[in-house]
């Protein structure tokens, strides 16, 4: 026989027995669909991750004060600088050649108030720099001062949100109002772009540097942020960061650098293999429609052994009965796939359409993983049986004895 005349055989048989080709025809279904649509929720996880960084701006390293490394000790204890970063500090790193951009950054909670109307929120202490690095725009307004780094301006941007509970519906551009004991103009309106890692944008204002070194009586920086020329320049940066500052710091590199790149690897390696964790547990529904064809394809044998003993008899060799067998499975897994997979894309695309803001996505090798061992699994499964019925011995099968 063809393999053409093989398939349209084996769909023959199967279209006799539509219930229970059908029920088949569902389990292979919802294991193929349970792999992709697991896995495209760990995809979809990945993608957020991969959202947020990029929301936190491009090709950036993060300085932070205090080397984070074992010294010893039982348990581990990590070594702590007594040095704070200075603004001093980031100055000198601005005379790194493949730095682009320099944002000091001071953080802290404080109450803002305007009237009645009174909240505490965060405050981020920096420069202009900042917009750059960190890719923040400006609804209204203007930039903090060039000279935020050397005075201490009362001038503040304020996000959205705390904008509208300070002065309601009236432009907030050029008002006063209080942050802890300063008061401070506002010159600027952050544009709407919701959280970020955390960190809520329209419920916080941004002052100069210096500024928050008053407001907060301190002179160390949280950290920080640097924006590259080019990534490839990574490296060579972070030897000269580190350079620089055991210069400033009495011989001693007492930061710590963190790249936006290898955190955003790092993440996506826990999230890869969780990921597959998770496809992997759902792939055991297609080992339980793999046992189910095993026992309907021992009761096909069974039900059709006068038609595997006609074959036979009319010259069919072992190897074509146990293809037939074989076949079938096959035939049978193809649909049930095929099904899967269109319901799982179909539901993926619905809920991408209707709810864009969700990351969701199906991996390209969960799919070709879950094909796979669907045909492995058939395979596998349905080998016993077709054995069976190439075993079988026609005169006896013709009889009804076996």
């Amino acid at each position: 026989m063809r393999l053409a005349d093989h398939w349209l055989f084996s769909y023959q048989a199967l279209v006799r027995h539509r219930l229970r080709s059908l029920m088949i025809l569902i389990a292979i279904a919802m294991g193929v669909s349970s792999v992709l649509l697991l896995t495209s929720i760990g995809e979809g996880a990945r993608l957020f991750i991969e959202q947020e960084f990029s929301a936190l701006g491009t090709k950036m390293l993060i300085v932070l004060p205090g080397k984070k490394e074992t010294t010893g000790g039982s348990p581990p204890i990590y070594g702590t600088s007594p040095r704070d970063l200075t603004i001093e500090d980031a100055q000198a790193l601005k005379r790194i050649s493949t730095i682009s951009h320099v944002a000091p950054i001071i953080a802290g909670t404080a109450s803002v108030s305007n009237l009645a109307v009174s909240r505490d929120i965060i405050i981020i202490g920096t420069n202009r720099d900042m917009f750059s690095v960190r890719n923040l725009k400006l609804q209204q307004g203007k930039m903090l001062p060039s000279t935020s780094e050397t005075r201490a301006n009362q001038v503040c941007i304020l996000g959205a949100k705390i904008a509208k509970e300070l002065f309601q519906n009236h432009s907030p551009i050029g008002q006063w109002l209080r942050i802890g004991e300063y008061r401070y103009r506002v010159i600027g309106l952050l544009e709407q772009r919701g959280e970020s890692l955390g960190l809520d944008l329209r419920d916080m204002a941004i002052i100069p540097v210096r500024s928050a070194q008053m407001l907060f009586n301190s002179p160390a920086l949280y950290r920080i942020l640097l924006q590259l020329k080019q990534t490839e320049y990574e490296n060579n940066t972070i030897k000269s960061i580190n350079n620089i500052i055991a210069k400033r710091h009495e011989g001693e590199a007492d930061i710590t650098i963190i790249s936006q790149d290898s955190m955003l690897s790092a993440f996506n390696k826990i999230l890869i293999g969780v990921t597959a964790s998770i496809g992997a547990i759902a792939a055991i529904s297609l080992v339980v429609a793999g046992i189910l064809i095993m026992n309907v394809s021992y009761i096909a044998v069974s039900q059709r052994r006068e038609e595997i003993g006609l074959l036979k008899s009319l010259g069919a060799s072992a190897k074509e009965v146990h293809r037939i067998f074989i076949i079938s499975s096959v035939v049978l897994t193809s649909f049930g796939t095929f099904s899967g997979l269109v319901f799982s894309y179909s539901l993926v695309f619905i809920i991408q359409y209707n709810f864009p803001d969700i990351p969701i996505a199906i991996p390209w090798w969960s799919t070709l993983s879950a094909i796979l061992m669907a045909f492995v699994l058939a395979i596998l499964f349905s080998w016993l049986p077709a054995n069976k019925a190439a075993n079988t011995d026609p005169i006896l099968a013709l009889r009804g004895e076996q």
